[in-house]
């Protein structure tokens, strides 16, 4: 409504000027990080990434094939459980120092208890998503029925606690990442994107926020970039938090500031490959075959036979003209003398009778078995008695 009234004034006031002017800034995809006034040496926020919801439903590389599409050497950074006064205070000042945008997943029954926790994350200028109403760890078991009051009463006390129910984005995180299908139906059903997460702290465990600040620089540098998640309600959190921002800047790394797409703030423009988690390169084999798209052949046209031209023969001599190649076999001279050759006798059938009609003429034979084989010896001579006796 306020940008139709301010496009029917005949002249820009000096307030639409200077949202125009923020507006560019915020589009730029590389806003500067220097401008963050009282802190000149700042991280900063490098730029803003505008993603569709609808698009793009599931984002994160620990449990989806697709994630943010960030260039080497950047981070998104995440908050999860809050508001808690106590806790998500400091951290919203240690990010304003640095001027560091992130994004918070509520808990709805916290935003009920503290509706001005959530609204101060809006007014820093940080992403609002929500994160159930009563972070159950078991949404990986629960069925549509369960499902649809968690998500569902998540974002009405959000939204309840904003000043303005616009400003809260379609971005929903499971509790402890627990996805199931009915939760990310149900989620695609609202237009909500689901983001897991690309390496974790393990801030939620019971130890120190050294260790949180070595196990979030650690992951980070195996990747080289991604989604980090943390917890504003945890004192570990707020201890590590500095360090980690310290050291992004000290190794060049760049915050990246994520929101939604509306009709009036477009879709930062990427490539398909850029979401995948594992792009395809000319270096890694394919491991799957492409689909075939199925073609209905029934109405296809096909062609004749193979004829002569086909081939390339364009030099060809008129039909007329043309005499068939000579046979490489049999050459005329050879079949006239095949033709011309006496032919033998045809062998006389008794030649092949058994038992033969006249007797063998060779010596007698007896029969003796080799190990199983009937082998054929001449008979041996008979001995006599008197050669016996003589021995």
């Amino acid at each position: 409504m306020r940008d139709h009234e301010w496009a029917c004034v005949g002249r820009p006031t000096w307030l639409a000027a200077l949202l125009g002017a923020l507006a560019l800034i915020a589009s730029s995809p590389d806003a500067s990080a220097a401008d963050c006034p009282g802190h000149p040496n700042a991280l900063g926020t490098s730029r803003i990434l505008v993603v569709d919801p609808r698009e793009h439903p599931r984002l994160g590389a620990m449990q989806y094939k697709e994630t943010l599409p960030l260039r080497d050497h950047e981070v998104v950074i995440t908050f999860d459980d809050g508001p808690l006064r106590k806790y998500s205070n400091q951290v919203l000042q240690i990010l304003a120092d640095e001027c560091v945008k992130a994004t918070f997943f509520t808990i709805g029954r916290q935003a009920k208890a503290d509706p001005e926790g959530v609204r101060k994350l809006v007014a820093a200028g940080h992403t609002v998503g929500t994160h159930s109403q009563n972070h159950p760890l078991s949404f990986n078991k629960m069925t549509l029925e369960q499902v649809q009051p968690e998500v569902d009463q998540g974002i009405a006390w959000t939204k309840a606690a904003l000043t303005d129910a616009s400003a809260l984005s379609p971005f929903f995180r499971v509790p402890g990442l627990l996805r199931g299908d009915a939760v990310e139906s149900y989620a695609a059903t609202l237009g909500l994107q689901v983001w897991s997460a690309d390496f974790l702290a393990d801030d939620w465990r019971n130890i120190s926020g050294a260790k949180v600040h070595e196990l979030a620089m650690k992951r980070l540098e195996a990747r080289g970039k991604g989604i980090l998640l943390l917890h504003d309600i945890q004192a570990r959190t707020v201890a590590a938090l500095p360090k980690i921002l310290a050291d992004l800047k000290a190794k060049n790394y760049r915050v990246v500031h994520v929101v939604a797409a509306t009709p009036d703030r477009p879709a930062t423009p990427t490539e398909p490959e850029d979401w995948l988690v594992h792009r395809p390169s000319d270096e890694t084999p394919v491991a799957r075959w492409p689909a075939i798209t199925p073609t209905n052949l029934a109405g296809a046209d096909t062609r004749a036979r193979a004829a002569l031209d086909d081939f390339g023969n364009l030099d060809l001599p008129p039909a007329a003209a043309r005499t068939l190649p000579k046979p490489s076999w049999p050459r005329p001279a050879v079949k006239a003398r095949i033709a011309t050759a006496p032919a033998l006798p045809a062998p006389s059938a008794q030649l092949f009778a058994w038992p033969p009609a006249a007797p063998l003429s060779a010596r007698r034979h007896q029969v003796v078995r080799v190990e199983g084989q009937a082998v054929t010896k001449p008979a041996g001579r008979p001995v006599r008695l008197a050669a016996l006796r003589r021995r």
